[in-house]
């Protein structure tokens, strides 16, 4: 990758942002020196400063006049304040052109705009695109996959510097807003899914005899294997698992009680759960 050449600063220091932090640095995208972070946790900012090498500070809007990239990076129930002391401190018009993107869950690019925009002129809101990014937590060890979605304001070129900066982490796909809920809770909740399958699959390994430490590595190295067959065969999901269930056999049993109990439709259900309850944070 080619370095970006644009100073980066993050609103808030925590998991996610410090992911997004490592991994531009590892993959040179950005110097350390091109880098900011804000949070009003000093114990976090000691922490960047003194892991990556990069500048903190615990004013947002400093940190947000001096980047040309600025990533929110907050939970969403601080994104209004926030927005609202970067509104009431910058000056209008806008001089320079920058890049807005955020990760924080659930807040919709209206109510983003309806901050930052407030005090611009239509032809300097035109300097100010704004992204909404979904990312999940495997973007922790770069194997991530982030969903965005990039406002009218957005250009050709921010949106490429958006999947630069989201492709340091993972893979990265592009989406109408009105889809990122569904992608809110199918890949950012998705974890959890996987996870909690996991769990069960440990647990009916030690229910039938075997230690903990190999039902763990067994379940690990299956969902591993799993995974890595499907991507590597032009094969559905479906496909693959008639090809393992054989009549009268062990699999079979195991998927007549799954089906049974309604696991697929379980499942169907909750990630449709997941994104009406992402739909009523967007409100």
């Amino acid at each position: 990758m080619s370095k970006l050449n644009k100073t980066i600063g993050f609103l808030g220091a925590g998991n996610m942002a410090e992911a997004f932090v490592g991994a531009l640095i590892r993959s040179d995208l950005c110097d350390p020196a091109e880098i900011y972070v804000s949070d009003i946790v000093k114990e976090r900012l000691q922490i960047m400063e003194q892991t990556y090498g990069v500048a903190s500070t615990t004013d947002n809007a400093a940190l947000y006049a001096q980047s040309d990239v600025v990533i929110m990076a907050v939970k969403p129930q601080q994104t209004a304040e926030l927005l609202s002391n970067i509104t009431e401190s910058q000056p209008a018009p806008l001089s320079v052109k920058k890049l807005f993107i955020s990760i924080a869950a659930g807040i919709p690019i209206r109510k983003i705009e309806k901050y930052l925009y407030a005090p611009l002129e239509e032809k300097d809101r035109q300097k100010l695109p704004i992204i909404r990014v979904m990312p999940n937590t495997p973007a922790l060890v770069l194997a991530g996959i982030s969903g965005m979605s990039a406002n009218q304001n957005a250009a050709a070129e921010d949106i490429q510097v958006t999947k630069e900066i989201l492709g340091a982490l993972g893979d990265v796909m592009e989406f109408k807003e009105s889809d990122l809920d569904a992608v809110t809770a199918l890949s950012g909740s998705g974890p959890a899914y996987v996870f909690y399958l996991i769990e069960s699959m440990i647990a009916g390994g030690i229910a039938n005899g075997l230690d903990t430490q190999a039902a763990a590595q067994l379940t690990l190295k299956t969902i591993e294997g799993s995974v890595r067959l499907m991507q590597e065969r032009s094969e559905t999901a479906e496909d693959l698992r008639r090809k393992v269930t054989s009549p009268g056999g062990t699999t079979e049993a195991a998927v007549q009680v799954l089906d049974g109990r309604k696991v697929k439709e379980t499942i169907v259900a909750a990630i449709t759960a997941a994104t009406r309850r992402s739909q009523e944070l967007s409100r």
